[in-house]
């Protein structure tokens, strides 16, 4: 599908690239066409649940004669199956239990008249798998010493049947969790078991937000030494939701196209509704809102995993008379006037880092030059300001020749951010300021927009330091002294010491053996780094650094890094910390085999060509071999004729060999199946999906 389109003047329609069926959802669609197309007299088709998240779809496949049933339908179903009325089922892209799956091998070897197709998809079966695996161990300890050792965390809806179907492989102890503050609120009411007690394990559903499985993975790491980690976020979901904020940004307006209880389409309105608040969630193109703003220059429209490329045209289509019809009605609205010495509320429609412009619902445009929004030259504006906020400012003068009023924040915000100040003196409260210049015997930070002179003993700079290096950073001081005509004193010193001592005692209270710290490498030497604790600092040896050997710390870590370590030893009379940094989870092996499995598909980095093949960086510290054989489907000279180092392929895994640590990867395998699966797609969707690409 074409990613742009023009519309009326400079109107613009921009669609996702990635919008619509994802590879599983398309191979599951494409199947249950086939067969609908193909299936033999009598035969009756089903699907297991609805095949995808969109009703359109599912009531197209109910009036083609698919029905959907559920699991309790199954032993009927085969037992009615007979040569004349052959039963075949489709098991959905979302996956199924454990049980289901077993009922349903049972039935289609009582009879061979009934079948299924499982079209799980194969990012969901690695999290089968991988559930699976920590099941077989957490048995293998209950039965050898009697302990349940692990418990399974996920990060997803307990309700959906992704993660019911790769639960349900875990018999151990479970905990989902929707979001980080879920998670966060578990672990301050204690409900999360001790690392003592259970290895935690931790996955998430393919189709969850990224971000907060970023946020997820700090807080683990904070929390357990060694927490198993796998990233399970399917990678297309990852790319749409990236994509997604990358429109979201660049339009004032975003329609978001997707089942109600499509789980990756509510992922992708969260993201564009966050950045773009006028983003709108529509199933179908009846549902668009035909009320479009004036200002609207640029409508964006991503879709749902579940969504039928014809809906997206559809929905495109009727964008673009919407922006057509709307412009010139619109247009008559904006016909209030304004006067100098006005108080005005306006909706930014443009940024710039020298202004910003904003429809004041008037025919004339507002405009905020950046000295009059804030005192610090190095303010960007891009980044403090965005398209749809809204900005209240004082008309400094108006030029209906021009079409433009001049306005003024500063005016609006100077007397309600002194009193700030005033307020915080008086409660001796820390505030936060942005130190934008050095003077004589001191620095000035704007605070509220108002500068407060900090002297340099107050500065935290060291004697005969330089206070330039201050300039541009956001510090955390105190107001020490108020003066005549708005003038200021603060302490950024006041505010370190406090910090520190608290900071120390703190510390020492707490430290244990096994503690997890996040800390900042602050220096180093020949046989370790110092690593700053916060406030207190400890030591990695070199030999704690990495699992592969190191000359020097240098080798691993720099200063100034920020790294996550435990405490191995400690001596409180003498304040030494003896810290690890590498664990099992960081070895590179480990983190391999614990991600993939023979027949995954891996993006791996080419480092090297021999005669006989290519190495390739599958994780950082582990290289499988590409043999020349494997290369391409074709019979080739050499690896440089098709490769070359550095270039990032797709590849997927024919051979593990765990006593030597050796991977053997495939391109040929990909390009084979890709093949194959081109050969088994119907004719006519065929047609449909090369009329759809060419438009």
């Amino acid at each position: 599908m074409s990613s742009y389109k023009p519309n009326a003047g400079s109107r613009q329609v921009i669609v996702a690239k990635n919008a619509g069926f994802c590879f599983g959802v398309a191979r599951a669609t494409a199947a249950v066409e086939k067969e609908m197309c193909e299936h033999p007299a009598g035969e009756r088709i089903f699907t297991l649940g609805r095949l995808i998240h969109n009703d359109t779809y599912n009531q197209r496949l109910s009036a083609g004669g698919v029905s959907v049933i559920g699991v309790e339908d199954i032993r009927r179903l085969a037992a009615e199956a007979s040569a004349d009325a052959p039963v075949k089922v489709f098991v959905r892209a979302h996956g199924m239990t454990a049980a289901t799956e077993c009922l349903l091998d049972a039935c289609s070897a009582a009879n061979s008249y009934f079948s299924y197709v499982d079209c799980t998809c194969s990012y969901v079966k690695k999290i089968h798998r991988i559930t699976a695996e920590q099941e077989r161990l957490r048995a293998a300890a209950v039965e050898s010493h009697g302990r349940d050792d692990r418990f399974l965390g996920v990060l997803g809806s307990a309700e959906h049947p992704e993660v019911i179907g790769f639960m349900s492989r875990f018999g151990g102890e479970t905990h989902v969790f929707a979001n980080s503050a879920e998670l966060q609120t578990a672990i301050d009411f204690g409900t999360l078991p001790n690392e003592s007690e259970k290895q935690p394990i931790f996955v998430a559903q393919t189709t969850q937000n990224l971000g907060e499985w970023e946020k997820i993975k700090q807080i683990l790491r904070n929390l357990y030494t060694n927490p198993l980690i796998f990233d399970t976020i399917c990678s297309i979901t990852e790319s749409r939701q990236q994509e997604a904020a990358r429109l979201a940004r660049e339009c004032d307006r975003v329609v978001v196209i997707g089942g109600r209880d499509s789980s990756n389409s509510a992922k992708l309105y969260a993201i564009c509704k966050e950045i773009c608040p006028d983003t709108e969630w529509i199933e179908r193109a009846d549902e668009l809102s035909d009320r479009i703003p004036s200002t609207c220059q640029k409508v964006g429209i991503v879709a749902g995993a579940s969504t039928p490329h014809d809906i997206i045209k559809e929905v495109t289509n009727n964008m673009s008379e919407f922006l057509s019809e709307n412009f010139a009605e619109l247009l008559e609205e904006s016909l209030k006037t304004i006067n100098t010495g006005d108080t005005v509320v306006g909706i930014i429609t443009a940024v710039t880092d020298g202004e910003i412009q904003l429809d004041l619902g008037t025919k004339v445009t507002g405009v905020i030059k950046q000295d009059q929004i804030t005192d610090d030259p190095s303010a960007k504006l891009t980044e403090m300001f965005k398209v749809g906020d809204e900005i209240e400012a004082f008309v400094i003068h108006v030029s209906d020749k021009d079409g433009f009023a001049t306005l003024s924040k500063k005016r609006i915000d100077a007397d309600k951010n002194w009193k700030k100040i005033e307020a915080a003196y008086e409660s001796q409260e820390n505030l936060e300021g942005k130190v934008i210049s050095v003077n004589k015997g001191g620095v000035e930070a704007l605070v509220y927009d108002n500068r407060v002179f900090i002297p340099a003993a107050h500065s935290g700079v060291p004697r005969d330091g330089d206070l330039s290096t201050l300039v541009g950073q956001t510090v955390t001081l105190r107001i020490i002294e108020i003066g005549d005509r708005k003038r200021a004193k603060g302490s950024i010193r006041k505010v370190l010491q406090e910090t520190r001592r608290a900071q120390e005692k703190a510390f020492w209270e707490t430290i244990e053996e096994g503690k997890v710290y996040t800390g900042v490498v602050k220096s180093m030497t020949s046989y370790g780094a110092f690593v700053d604790l916060g406030g207190v600092d400890g030591m990695v040896h070199c030999s704690e650094l990495s699992w592969k050997r190191v000359k020097s710390p240098a080798d691993v870590v720099a200063i100034g890094d920020v790294i996550t370590v435990f405490v191995k030893s400690f001596d409180p009379e003498k304040r030494r910390i003896s810290l690890g940094y590498r664990t099992e989870a960081t070895n590179p092996w480990y983190i391999f085999t614990h991600q993939y499995a023979v027949g995954d598909v891996a993006s791996v980095k080419i480092v090297s060509l021999m005669p006989f093949g290519a190495f390739a960086e599958i994780v950082d510290g582990v290289d499988g071999l590409i043999h020349i054989s494997e290369i391409a489907d074709h019979r080739i000279g050499k690896p440089a004729d098709v490769l070359e180092v550095g270039q990032v392929v797709d590849a997927k895994i024919i051979g593990i060999d765990n006593d030597n640590q050796k991977v053997s990867l495939s391109i040929r395998a990909l390009i084979e199946e890709a093949k194959a699966y081109d050969e088994a797609m119907p004719e006519d969707y065929a047609q449909e999906t090369e009329a759809t690409d060419a438009e």
